[in-house]
């Protein structure tokens, strides 16, 4: 087996500095860190933190990876995660996943090896048979959030995402708009698809043809929703009102309508989805879905926490989510009043 020792040699780089790097105490540069990430990766070695000085095999900690550290929901949820934790008596080790499912994969065993009491992962790439394998394999109880894991539902805490887009359109469809454009988020996650079936699912019950030229694939940035609304209205796609997969993007598509010369509701209604911060102030403000995220990581601290205690635990439901409606959507050229029959 190879030992810090080896590490440091294979890194060029003193044991001291190693131990540094992997006990995150002392300043080392970026470039040094990486050297020793590399070298414990050739080799294969993964230290065993706190073994020798916890004569209890504990940490007293609960775990946290997170897909990224960027925006105001993951911050939300960081918040939460932090005072959930220490209502506990615990504290919270966070570390980045960075998106990646190997990064991730990583990470959980990193926070294993350092004996944490529990650990959540929260992924949004990572398949269902890696989770699967990671629960069985590593002594530390883990509980998943934002994936739908079905063979271990007692371990993860999830988002109806496409029940939650399916109740956004379906209300723009009752407010008498038939022509809706989609911007997803990205099309190659859980979410994405989730969502943008929710999207399709709408059209289906009021018997609205799919139109592949009203929908456009995006990330999550305020950029790309800025240029995809633009492409929509450069390619004289007709639509009444707009569903953008997060906030973000609707917030640039807000900015195409508005240099294309178009009043928002009155030319095109938009709607989003997280009800982020500044969705109350775009002007007018924006319609959005609200998820709970602040309730899901209570809840799957709350399992970890029982996990690690051994106490017994049963599936938790899913969340769903909550339209949140501002003045973004007014009725469009297909709405009927109450007095009238809406299925016709």
């Amino acid at each position: 087996m190879a030992t810090m020792l080896d590490v440091s040699l294979r890194a060029g780089v003193s044991k001291a500095t190693v131990s540094r790097v992997l006990n995150g105490t002392g300043q080392v540069k970026e470039s040094t860190r990486q050297q020793v990430f590399k070298a414990m990766e050739e080799l294969g070695y993964r230290p065993n933190f706190l073994a020798r000085s916890l004569a209890n095999q504990t940490s007293n900690s609960i775990g946290l990876v997170v897909s990224t550290f960027d925006g105001f929901y993951f911050g939300r949820l960081l918040q939460q995660a932090s005072r959930q934790t220490e209502s506990h008596g615990k504290q919270l080790i966070v570390t980045d996943g960075h998106d990646i499912p190997e990064h991730e994969e990583r990470a959980v065993q990193m926070l294993d090896d350092r004996q944490c009491d529990a650990i959540v992962l929260y992924t949004r790439f990572m398949r269902e048979k890696t989770i699967m394998a990671l629960i069985e394999s590593i002594k530390t109880p883990l509980v998943v959030i934002n994936r739908d894991v079905s063979l271990a539902r007692d371990r993860c805490v999830f988002f109806e995402q496409q029940d939650a887009a399916f109740q956004a359109v379906d209300y723009l469809i009752t407010q008498g708009h038939r022509d809706i454009a989609c911007i997803t988020v990205p099309i190659h996650t859980p979410t994405g698809k989730a969502r943008l079936e929710g999207y399709r699912r709408a059209l289906e019950k009021h018997g609205i043809p799919w139109d592949q030229a009203r929908v456009k694939y995006g990330n999550a940035e305020m950029s790309l929703g800025y240029e995809l609304c633009q492409a929509l209205l450069a390619d004289n796609v007709r639509f009444s009102a707009l569903f953008a997969c997060n906030d973000d993007m609707a917030l640039g598509a807000s900015k195409a309508l508005y240099q294309a010369g178009l009043r928002i509701p009155q030319d095109v209604s938009l709607f989003g989805f997280d009800d982020a911060p500044s969705a109350r102030w775009l002007e007018p403000g924006l319609s959005s879905v609200y998820l709970p995220i602040d309730n899901m990581i209570t809840t799957a601290i709350d399992q970890a926490i029982k996990l690690a205690g051994g106490q017994p635990i049963e599936a938790i439901p899913p969340f769903t989510g909550t339209l949140v409606l501002r003045d973004s959507v007014m009725p469009g050229p297909y709405f009927q009043s109450s007095s009238s029959d809406s299925s016709s």
